[in-house]
């Protein structure tokens, strides 16, 4: 209580020096907690900043957060759902507010992507391709893992604490300033960071920036940039039906609101029909919009390229990024000359540069095919939350972990950890997690802790642990009823399946919990908070037995990017720092 009244104090001296400059007041506050060291020939308003900084990041981060709950700015989302242009003229007039015009966004050389799957990892791939030019790049995606500072990177790393602070507050205190009462006040939470976003990378004076797009793509508020350099759509699907559509030509549609005209656009092969609406939507742009071939067209004499993000999904993935870095190489006069414009082209294969090459290498993208070996445990993290992405991830999972031999002794446990959110239809994805063959399925909310002290970067005010819990227990029957179907139609199942179904899956109030049953202490990385009473689980302690006795745990986690940040957070502490 007395560092945080400390820490109070400071800020409110600090924010009362500021006019006249703290130097000249000539008087240290005998109150603050903490002096300049001994014989320090630091300045008394350099101490006094320095000693903030961490005060001033987890201030940022509430007060972030408190944009989540806005219930004027939802009604008046569902009000303008219908129409795009008041959506963006919206969020021009936050931008305005916020001391930008939407024509200072032309500055930043932008590549705008959208999706339903793969847009993250198109990115990612993108900005390692042209920064590996020399580049600055900035990076803007979502969502984040494990800190906020994730969605806004340059150079590929998430911004300092400091950085996120100092920009957040610029572009908080100027909306504050220029509150309406006649209309929002404050700009939602993914509002605000795109905002935010775009002052950092023009303060900071990038080259270009790579902007994902969050939802959809007509309506989404990245969609306030006029003249991106080029576009990209990767592989679509359905996702997000109650605000994009139930259908996949009504996705593609939204999708497709991206494209500006004159900019070109590239895709990856789509089912005829979602394509055919994106070939429409570039006429009405009007855009050129190129098919991107298969990356087997980039690859000399049968030598594959080294791709750093796993899973065969990822060769779609990087075809999109090597033609959009090359457009947008060419665009800046870095290299050759335009591509040719005709009406539905293949865009043409070429030989992939060095740095492009390398850039395809060195792409890391957390949380999307990751693999953590950590002892007996072996972590398979993919964040896959849609049909074919969960389709994807399976195979990447049967073939990393299912096919590799097992331990001498065939004492092999293989877990789900599962968590999934949003109007997703569980039972489906569930179904096709079946193939993997696990021994427990386990299922938890996306909350790292039961309490939510210290894990601000991961708060969600727009549900509770009450619903996630009732949303966990669903799908442990819903799993649990595929189990029974399972058992009536083959004879697959390992020795630990032949115990009743419901000690095959358990629900865990949190992450943690959840991990300390799964690791029983055998990974050297996860340091489990000591927590009485954990295993309320009937047969929870049937369970561990053979999980402290395995020679080898395999471990998928996912369903919800959410839940992935979450493991992260807790198996790598680096990433917290």
């Amino acid at each position: 209580l007395w560092q945080l009244l400390s820490e109070l104090l400071l800020r409110l001296f600090l924010s009362s020096a500021s006019s006249v400059g703290i130097s000249d007041l000539g008087w240290a506050p005998r109150w603050a907690s903490r002096r300049p060291p001994s014989g320090s020939h630091m300045g008394l308003e350099r101490w006094l900043l320095a000693t903030i900084p961490s005060y001033e990041w987890r201030d940022a981060i509430r007060t972030l957060n408190t944009l989540q709950t806005n219930a004027n700015y939802l009604e008046q989302v569902k009000r303008e759902r219908g129409d795009p242009q008041v959506q963006l003229e919206a969020m021009k007039g936050f931008l305005e507010r916020s001391g930008l015009k939407v024509e200072d966004l032309d500055q930043l050389n932008i590549i705008h992507v959208t999706g339903t799957k793969g847009k993250g990892s198109t990115c990612a791939f993108t900005e390692r391709i042209l920064r590996n030019y020399g580049l600055k790049t900035g990076f803007y995606s979502s969502p984040h893992l494990v800190q906020v500072r994730e969605r806004i990177r340059i150079n590929g790393q998430p911004i300092s604490k400091e950085l996120f602070s100092k920009y957040f507050w610029q572009v908080y205190n100027r909306l504050e300033e220029t509150k309406d009462p006649g209309h929002a006040s404050m700009p939602a939470y993914f509002r605000f960071l795109t905002i935010m976003a775009f002052h950092v990378f023009l303060q900071e004076k990038v080259d270009l920036a790579v902007v994902e797009v969050g939802i959809g793509g007509a309506y989404d508020c990245t969609n306030i940039i006029r003249k991106p350099i080029v576009c990209g759509v990767s592989s679509l699907g359905i996702d997000h039906t109650s605000i994009l559509g139930d259908t996949i030509e009504k996705i593609a549609w939204q999708k497709g609101g991206i494209f500006k005209p004159g900019v070109p656009a590239f895709t990856v092969p789509q089912p005829e029909r979602p394509l055919e609406v994106l070939r429409e939507r570039a006429r009405e742009s009007p855009c050129p919009l190129y098919l991107c071939p298969d990356l087997d067209a980039f690859e000399e004499d049968d030598k594959a390229l080294q791709l750093g993000l796993a899973g065969e999904h990822q060769r779609s993935n990087a075809t999109l990024a090597l033609q959009l870095s090359r457009a947008w190489l060419q665009q800046q006069g870095y290299q050759g000359k335009e591509l040719g414009k005709r009406p539905v082209p293949l865009a043409p294969a070429f030989r992939p540069s060095s740095s492009m090459v390398q850039g395809l290498q060195d792409t890391e993208w957390l949380g999307r095919n990751q693999v953590l070996q950590h002892g007996p445990v072996t972590w398979y993290i993919d964040g896959a939350h849609t049909t074919s992405s969960v389709q994807a991830c399976v195979r990447w999972f049967r073939q990393a972990a299912l096919n590799e031999e097992k331990p001498v002794d065939g004492s092999e446990v293989r877990v789900l950890l599962f968590n999934a959110t949003g109007d997703r239809d569980t039972a489906a994805l569930l179904k096709l997690l079946l193939p993997c063959r696990f021994d427990y399925a386990v299922f938890c909310p996306n909350f790292t802790e039961v309490s939510v002290v210290g894990n601000a970067d991961q708060q969600n005010f727009n549900v509770t642990l009450e619903n996630m819990l009732t949303r966990c227990l669903e799908n442990q029957k819903k799993w649990n009823r595929l189990m029974e179907e399972k058992v009536g139609q083959d004879l697959w199942l390992s020795p630990p399946m032949h115990r009743p179904l419901n000690s095959n899956s358990l629900v865990f109030p949190c992450i943690s919990h959840a991990l300390q049953w799964i690791t029983q202490g055998r990974d050297p990385h996860f340091q489990a908070p000591a927590t009485k009473g954990l295993h309320l689980h009937p047969v929870a302690g049937t369970g561990a037995v053979l999980l402290k006795e395995a020679a080898a745990i395999r471990v998928l986690v996912t369903g919800s990017l959410h839940l992935v940040g979450g493991v992260l957070k807790l198996l790598d502490q680096s990433l917290s720092q």
